[in-house]
């Protein structure tokens, strides 16, 4: 490298040594006093491509004095080299013997003048060694370090309980240098460290006697806190950050909405006095913010973007702030792995000891960063998941066999998770939990000016996309003949084709001009939450196949006038009512029986014994009351079971009873004692994968069990089958809880 300046011009060599790397496959050749020389040049250990070494050296070398102590160190490494090469000699054959002195002598004779030569010189001889010892060491037979220290070679157990743990051990000794974390848990190419690393780290293989077996702390031994209600922000805000507009805009709605939340916690504090409420340790992995998913939100956010997500987002950390939980908050894959404590590699190797959380939630770029990253520990620890997916996720695009052979694809299904563990924005679908976000609460002044500046005769049809708009122009004249239209399609140059011209389009708007424009208008089209839990006077539902229907709404609502209103579970309140329950009721992780015992069935009345009880004046039957109920949430006594009528879901069979499907029942209802209880007349039982059973195939008059638990499903229809159907009730404006689920 050459530098220049006015008062004089100074050179400076700057040489780059790279030692070509040695394998190490056995104990005992000196690797720890490698490994001090290599530090002390100021060295490093680096990864490697698949069937390169796991170790490398890197040093620079500057020119005058430094550069000749840098020599005289490598100098004396290579002498404490040639000393193991002696030491290797004597343990090998004669024609390795010959080899080893071969090489030793090859050192010796090398002579270099110059500084430069002589480094070069030495960096190409280090190189020729490297290759040679490699060579040596593959073919010299040297036994592995065994128990207590002693020599001895490890033999892989054959044990029936431990099926793959010779093909795993086989895998290592080809792919062992694949991923430095192998060698960040002690991997050093010997089937004993194959073996300890694979019984110990990961479990393919069983404990192995002569180890010392110390059990590692898990999760149930720490210590429990309880939760405390928080009604100050300052903390939170100050995680959240502000580094992205992204997430100026999350703290903004925090802020505009602190009063709402500090009033909402001290009411639900007051209901809830008294229970104990355990305080979780949370990971919240925003995964669509992080750089390495694009973060394509941020730059949108101030042109009336996809802002629903952010929302939601930061509801979702304000809740569990002000529950009072230990709350972590990851924007970076980098933050991720340091959160999770994941191991140093390209993500080959489980995590060590309990997961450092309770609970994780993130949304589906976040799922993949962490399957990439945490390697099998992602299988054990996936129970602890919470995914935030704004329209839900059925278990048969959920399950991935079942979704690949009936050809149910997705972007983002195939997770193979519990579906109560995708937490929705509405509920869509009873198979997924319903998280939900909060509607500012409006005072008496801005109802007053909402009232005042209401304009009678002007509608909003909310479609962001012109594809949204095809086909709806007769529907469309219809209501302009009332009233006017206003729209906020997202169009780059001029107006969509399939927008008519009547309609005044604002193309996307902030979220704060979008929420006055719905402010002022009499009418804002569509929502299928609506329909369904607020219904008239607020919400009017109507066929649009039906002209003369769609013209007579519109008429009834032009004379309507209606006060505005906010559902509870869209409340503050509501919310931290919900989330707090989720949290403290739900387990994924706990493995229960199913079904109560054989020899509990005993205590069961009836004539077949059943735990099953028939409603008065009902065909629904429920869980008999004088028989001891699983543990379940929600309790198995809000159960009340039907026989759906055929090409009917569950969701509609309930709905129907006034109720609501609850899939966590499906274990308890999947048997022959529910089938007799319903009068399903069964000639036959069998058990199949399918995600309408518990059905009765309505010709065959033939039963089915459900094979998979992951397919149990509310949302499964089938034109030849009548459904074995889980309902409960649901409290009055909080649709995902029970009366007893508190």
């Amino acid at each position: 490298m050459i530098a220049v300046n006015s008062e004089c011009i100074t050179m400076t060599r700057r040489c780059l040594l790279t030692f070509k790397p040695f394998r190490i496959f056995v104990a005992g050749i000196g690797f720890f006093s490698l490994c001090f020389l290599m530090t002390s040049l100021g060295g490093q250990f680096s990864a490697k491509r698949l069937g390169d070494s796991p170790f490398s050296i890197r040093t620079e070398v500057l020119g005058g004095l430094e550069s000749r102590g840098v020599l005289r160190k490598i100098s004396e490494m290579l002498e404490i080299i040639m000393k193991r090469i002696d030491t290797l000699s004597k343990m090998s054959n004669s024609s390795e013997s010959h080899r080893l002195e071969e090489l030793s002598s090859a050192l010796h004779r090398f002579q270099p003048v110059g500084l430069v030569e002589r480094i070069q010189a030495i960096a190409q001889n280090v190189s020729d060694m490297a290759i040679r010892m490699e060579q040596i060491l593959k073919k010299t037979s040297i036994p592995a370090r065994g128990r207590d220290g002693v020599t001895g070679q490890c033999e892989v157990p054959k044990d029936p309980r431990y099926p793959d743990c010779a093909s795993k051990v086989d895998w290592m000794r080809a792919r062992w240098t694949s991923d430095p974390c192998y060698s960040f848990y002690g991997v050093d190419g010997s089937d004993c460290s194959f073996l300890i690393y694979l019984s110990e780290v990961e479990w393919f293989c069983p404990p192995l006697a002569w180890r010392n077996q110390s059990s590692h702390p898990t999760a149930s031994s720490l210590p429990k806190r309880q939760a405390y209600f928080r009604s100050d922000l300052s903390l939170l805000l100050e995680r959240v950050g502000s580094g992205k507009e992204s997430l100026s805009f999350m703290r903004r709605r925090m802020r505009r909405l602190a009063a709402q939340w500090a009033a909402a916690t001290r009411r639900l504090d007051e209901r809830l006095r008294g229970q104990y409420r355990e305080q979780k340790r949370i990971l919240v992995h925003v995964g669509f913010l992080t750089e390495e998913s694009g973060d394509v939100f941020s730059p949108k956010v101030l042109k009336g973007g996809p802002l629903g997500e952010m929302v939601q987002w930061a509801d979702i950390l304000t809740t569990l702030h002000v529950l009072g939980h230990n709350l972590k908050i990851s924007l970076s894959v980098k933050e991720l792995q340091g959160s999770l404590g994941v191991p140093p590699g390209r993500g080959s190797c489980p995590l060590t000891g309990p997961l450092p959380f309770d609970l994780i939630y993130t949304d589906y770029h976040g799922l993949q960063q962490m399957k990439q990253h945490m390697g099998l520990s992602f299988r054990l620890h996936r129970c602890h998941i919470r995914v935030i997916d704004t329209f839900g996720t059925e278990p048969a695009y959920n399950n991935e066999e079942y979704a690949t052979l009936h050809g149910y694809r997705t972007n983002w299904g195939y997770w193979n998770l519990n579906c109560k563990q995708y937490m929705t924005m509405f509920p869509h679908t009873p198979d997924n939990s319903f998280m939900g976000f909060v509607t500012e609460e409006l005072n008496q002044t801005v109802r007053f000016n909402i009232k005042r500046d209401k304009v009678n005769n002007m509608a909003v049809v909310y479609g962001k996309e012109a594809s949204m708009w095809k086909g709806k122009e007769k529907l469309l004249t219809i209501l302009h003949r009332y009233m006017d239209i206003h729209g906020t399609v997202y169009y780059e140059a001029q107006r969509p084709p399939e927008v008519p011209a009547f309609v005044r389009n604002h193309g996307l708007l902030p979220q704060q001009e979008l929420q006055q424009l719905l402010r002022k208008a009499k009418v804002s089209s569509q929502h299928p939450y609506t329909e369904q839990y607020i219904g008239k006077p607020h919400v009017i539902t109507v066929d649009f196949n039906n002209s003369q229907e769609f013209e007579t709404a519109v008429q009834d609502i032009l004379k309507e006038k209606v006060e505005p209103f906010i559902p509870y579970e869209y409340t503050c309140e509501g919310m931290l009512e919900r989330v707090n329950a989720y949290i403290q009721h739900q387990d994924f992780c706990r493995n229960s029986s199913p079904f109560p015992a054989a020899n509990e069935s005993r205590s069961w009345p009836g004539n077949p014994p059943s735990p099953f009880l028939q409603l008065p004046n009902s065909t629904a039957l429920i869980w008999a009351p004088n028989i001891s109920a699983p543990a379940c949430w929600p309790p198995l006594s809000a159960l009340r079971l039907f026989l759906s009528p055929e090409a009917s879901s569950c969701v509609k069979t309930c709905q129907d009873a006034g109720l609501i499907c609850e899939p966590a029942y499906f274990p308890f209802i999947n048997n022959m004692e529910a089938f007799n209880g319903l009068n399903a007349q069964c000639e036959s039982l069998e058990a199949e994968k399918n995600h309408v059973f518990p059905a009765v195939h309505v010709d065959r008059r033939e039963c089915f069990q459900q094979k998979e638990p992951l397919l149990f499903s509310c949302a499964g229809v089938s034109a030849k089958h009548q459904r074995l159907c889980p309902c409960r009730d649901y409290l009055h404006g909080q649709v995902a809880l029970c009366r007893d689920c508190l």
